[in-house]
């Protein structure tokens, strides 16, 4: 695949304070530009970030409605009130369920859970939820994840005497629900100093806000930061600030001592004896923990990830394994039958945006093939089906441009909305959808730039073969969890050679096996290309060319540094 590449050359004094950064810390010069770039400019912020600590976590009392929050846990618990914990069916809203149940379930035993039926009940807070809680007795719901926009369903739970405790971190409207207390640093009102939790980092603030106002140490809400870990990284927040703390210690835990629910899932995915990084939540966890709120309900997850009993955990593992299974059959043949139309649309070359409709599309998967589309035509997609009469949709976006707003412009067509930057779900009439993709695809056009509709790379440091030490990769691991805002690091090295040992791999002959030298040292550097196996042949011609990629560990050999390479083009002479 051939990106534009992109280099922000420091200024002059950018250069002096990345050395003088990395000297004071004993690193290689580059590592002081990548700081920077992070918004980091002294030693003891750069300690910090590369070993994050939890006493750095902000006081959970600095959110507006905590002390409300806890004052109405107190007193449900206290007067033993039936309590639902309830939240979306995707990773950041069973993990979040999951966190706060197992936290107070410990200790409290009048208490269930629920996720909403995807398909009878849609996103969010339902009334048919509300009815359920109504005949279970149910006095308080802590919803997490969602609830944001559910003025009409609090106020009918009100009128059943439930009360809400809302945790959510998607964009609220200007009218808020009549909650006892709404938890979202997004409020116009709340002044709590990061805004970027997921859902489940939000849910961990209540239960740590409870446990110091009851006196119990924070050492037993540590158990608890694989569930953060894993919905930081499939809802794409950034890593940064409170998310870094929680997600860093989170990735601990998931290494060192998952639950039994998150260890049975780590041994389906096959990722037992590895260390876990946030990738493999992305790729490996977070799908199968999603698919069984897209085939069936999501309460099937949170019942593993609550689950005690190692050999029932295995079976719900391997359950969920199945809905994961079905899931990518759908998935495969729907962005196929997504591909067909888009080709097919006359006029589709003269939008940036894509706006499809299929009354047939499964709704468990439109949102995975809207993420589809965006990958492969660097627009942001909007993929529509029918559901109860009703069109639905998922939308996704490209890095750098708001789809929220985008959608949020044509409010006026839609029965409701909600979510953020990079993914959001509508609902609308039929009728209506015409209207919607002329008014979306218009807005897009006016306001994406054109850089945004394009394969772009930017690359954050040129190096020569002679920098790339093990000393150098164990350096650069301290930068890790890697994610939004920290982003891996891609590298540029500039007229690199064919050692003559370089070969094309795979099934179908699609890789290249590389081994390369440069004019700075006598290193030879393995890497592999993924995909890239047409450039093979320049490559053999032993004329020199430029690679941007990333410096990862050879899984197969221990300790040995190679070149993840990402793209590959001809040097210009």
């Amino acid at each position: 695949m051939n990106y534009i590449w992109h280099y922000k050359e420091p200024e002059r004094n950018w250069q002096e304070d990345a050395r003088r950064l990395a000297r004071e810390l004993g690193m290689n010069p580059t590592f002081g530009k990548l700081l920077l770039d992070r918004g980091i400019t002294t030693a003891g912020e750069a300690r910090k970030f590369f070993r994050p600590s939890l006493t750095d976590l902000h006081d959970p009392y600095l959110f507006k409605d905590m002390a409300a929050a806890v004052e109405r846990l107190n007193s449900a618990m206290g007067h033993k009130e039936r309590i639902l914990v309830y939240g979306d069916y995707d990773v950041d809203g069973v993990t979040a369920v999951a966190l706060v149940y197992r936290f107070l379930q410990q200790f409290y035993s009048n208490i269930d859970y629920y996720i909403p039926d995807r398909y009878e009940e849609g996103y969010g807070v339902s009334r048919q939820g509300i009815d359920w809680a109504a005949e279970e007795g149910v006095k308080l719901i802590i919803v997490l994840d969602c609830g944001i926009k559910a003025v009409e369903e609090v106020m009918y739970a009100k009128q059943k005497g439930i009360d809400f405790i809302i945790c959510d971190h998607h964009v609220p409207d200007r009218v808020l629900p009549p909650a006892v207390a709404i938890l979202n640093a997004k409020r116009e009102d709340d002044t709590y100093p990061y805004k970027h939790l997921s859902g489940c980092g939000v849910g961990f603030k209540l239960i740590q806000a409870f446990a110091k106002n009851n006196g119990m140490p924070f050492a037993e809400l540590v158990p608890l930061l694989d569930l953060c870990a894993i919905s930081i990284a499939a809802d794409i927040v950034p890593i940064m600030g409170e998310n870094r703390i929680l997600a860093y210690h989170g990735l601990r835990q998931l290494n060192q001592s998952p639950s039994v629910g998150v260890k049975a899932i780590i041994g389906i995915c096959g990722l037992e004896g590895r260390e876990l990084t946030l990738a493999d939540v992305i790729y490996k966890i977070g799908p199968r923990l999603n698919a069984s709120g897209r085939i069936e309900n999501g309460r099937e997850s949170v019942s593993l990830l609550v689950e005690k009993d190692e050999e029932m955990a295995a079976r719900r593992a391997a359950q969920i394994d199945h809905y994961n299974e079905q899931r990518k059959d759908l998935d495969k043949a729907m962005t196929e039958q997504a591909n067909q139309i888009v080709a097919s649309l006359v006029h589709q070359s003269d939008h940036k945006a894509i706006v499809i409709y299929n009354e047939e599309w499964h709704k468990g998967v439109i949102g995975i093939v809207a993420s589809r589309l965006t990958e492969i035509y660097f627009r942001p997609a909007v993929v529509l089906c029918s559901d109860g009469g009703m069109a639905t949709g998922s939308a996704r976006s490209v890095a750098g441009f708001d789809v929220y707003k985008a959608i949020e412009s044509c409010q006026d067509l839609l029965e409701n909305f909600g979510g953020h930057t990079y993914a959001s779900g509508l609902t609308l009439r039929t009728e209506n959808v015409p209207e919607f993709k002329r008014r979306f695809e218009a807005y897009v056009d006016e306001n994406i730039l054109p850089e945004q509709t394009a394969a772009q790379i930017e690359i954050d440091a040129y190096l020569d073969f002679k920098d790339i030490t093990r000393q150098f990769y164990y350096d650069l691991k301290k930068f890790q969890p890697f994610g939004p805002d920290n982003t891996k690091p891609h590298f540029c090295t500039r007229g690199v050679y064919d050692y003559g040992t370089s070969r094309v791999v795979g099934r179908q002959q699609e890789h290249i096996k590389l081994e390369l030298v440069d004019n700075k040292s006598t290193n030879v550097m393995n890497g592999i290309a993924f995909g890239q196996s047409s450039q093979a042949r320049y490559i053999k011609t032993k004329r020199s060319f430029d690679i941007v990629y990333t410096v990862e560990e050879n899984t197969h050999k221990r300790g040995e540094v190679q070149l993840l390479i990402e793209d590959i083009e001809a040097t210009e002479l």
